[in-house]
């Protein structure tokens, strides 16, 4: 099995990080006057750092987009040079929740590089990423780039301190609120979004609260509108197709799910192995050495196992500035829906309510894992103990997306958003179009070997 160790860029979930491309933003200089329709509303407009071929500025929105609450924050933008683009601006949405955009702006432009002759693309930061990432250093330290390590309580309780009440303002809502800020800022009455992992929530979740300013949608590696599920009840099963279909590929001899079941069963370290398999599919999506590391721990010889999963586990190491973990934490618990229901839940009465869930799952619904692992994902205890917060509402899983074009696009390797989210988005879609690319993982434009993806968004935004 291949060491994982030093791959950062490669594990920050939607796409791959290229390291020395740090575009944070504009190089001094005074505030730029707007020069035409396009991008006006964008301070401080100077070549990028690092890529100065790319435009950089800041966008200034309100903290509290009721105004409730006084503040402003400061959102660090990115574009290509090509404001006048027949085809208008192309907004690309980056993952996490806690991944910045900006830093990310040459590997994407290379990626869309045939399209890019009819529109503009436009990267940014989401609140609380990038250089003005929230900071919860024990969480940070904890869970680096993965949505699922179990992270130390008191890291928990030092996160939730330290973000304070203003934490319900970094939400998928604000988000939203800042992209049709951005929108206005650029001069554009209809954005194209192409939103990659929690990209795609965030596209769609715009999508339907705006529906006239969208004109169409690339949706990668999709989580449904509805919202990521906590206990990741689409990520168990779908971990028995996805090893069998690589061991298949490469020739393997054994079971791996099969070995997993017992494995899991004789040692209890479910949500450990599906951490370590959801990281390991941005090196390989092959997977290759876990059947075999699979089938000596269903045998009893775990040590190999575990020290995949260790190695997994220091490989996700990432600061603050590449994934937050504090705005990924604040995000996800102003959104989630839980077994205890959301972070407006009296924190009391969670555990007991988490407990009696994880009694009422069934095999058929955790294998080859086990009820206990889908309770004890780090991403749903990080909110057990959040603070109570007055939380957004999530539009209805049943309310359709506007009806513009929409393409769906997944890899069949994928655990983060195995394609099961795909097609249970397709039915709150006109008409989409489904590209489902064989032996690929997460986040298909930017890491699939397979060029098919790539070739679909092409044609899909060319048309």
């Amino acid at each position: 099995m291949t060491s994982t160790r030093g791959r950062v860029a490669a594990l920050l979930g939607a796409v791959a990080v290229v390291a020395g491309t740090t575009l944070a933003g504009p190089a001094a200089a005074a505030p730029a006057e707007p020069q035409h329709r396009h991008g006006g509303g964008i301070t401080g407009q100077a070549p990028c750092r690092n890529a100065p071929e790319f435009t950089c500025g800041t966008l200034t929105v309100p903290l509290d987009h009721s105004g409730s609450t006084p503040g402003t924050l400061q959102l660090d933008v990115a574009m290509t040079g090509n404001a006048d683009a027949p085809k208008g601006d192309l907004l690309f949405l980056a993952g996490g929740p806690g991944q910045p955009g900006v830093p990310l702006m040459r590997r994407i432009a290379s990626k869309l590089t045939p399209v890019l002759k009819d529109y503009r693309l436009v990267m940014y930061d989401q609140r609380g990423t990038g250089q003005r990432a929230l900071q919860c250093p024990g969480l940070q330290e904890d869970m680096g780039s993965s949505d699922l390590a179990l992270p130390r309580r008191q890291s928990i309780a030092d996160c939730a301190t330290a973000l304070g009440p203003n934490a319900r303002y970094y939400s998928s809502e604000d988000t939203v609120g800042d992209i049709d800020l951005l929108r206005q800022a650029l001069g554009d009455h209809r954005l194209t979004l192409d939103g990659v992992s929690y990209g795609t929530f965030v596209a769609e979740r715009y999508a339907l609260a705006h529906p006239a300013h969208v004109a169409r949608l690339v949706l990668d590696s999709v989580v449904p509108q509805g919202g990521y599920d906590p206990m990741d009840l689409a990520a168990l099963p779908a971990t028995a197709r996805v090893l069998r279909s690589a061991c298949q590929a490469t020739g393997c001899t054994t079971d791996p799910a099969a070995d997993l079941a017992t494995t899991v069963r004789k040692y209890g370290d479910g949500a450990q192995i599906l951490d370590a398999l959801t990281s390991y599919e941005f090196t390989d999506p092959n997977y290759g050495g876990v059947p075999e590391a699979l089938h000596a721990a269903a045998g009893g010889q775990p040590e190999k196992l575990q020290a995949f999963i260790d190695d997994v586990h220091k490989g996700d190491a990432a600061p603050a500035e590449l994934l937050s973990q504090g705005l990924h934490a604040a995000t996800l618990c102003a959104d989630g829906r839980y077994p205890w229901g959301t972070s407006d839940t009296p924190v009391e009465g969670r555990a007991a309510a988490l407990a009696e869930t994880r009694q009422d799952l069934t095999a058929d619904q955790t294998w080859p894992y086990d009820p206990a692992t889908a309770t004890g994902l780090g991403s749903l205890l990080v909110c057990l103990d959040w603070p109570r917060e007055q939380v957004p509402p999530l539009p209805s899983e049943h309310r359709k997306l506007p009806d513009v074009p929409v393409l769906l696009l997944g890899g069949d390797r994928d655990l983060s958003t195995p394609y099961e989210w795909l097609y249970q988005q397709a039915k709150s879609t006109h008409d989409p179009q489904i590209v489902i690319v064989p032996g690929a993982a997460h986040s298909v434009q930017t890491r699939a070997a397979d060029p098919a993806g790539r070739q679909a968004v092409y044609d899909f935004l060319s048309k």
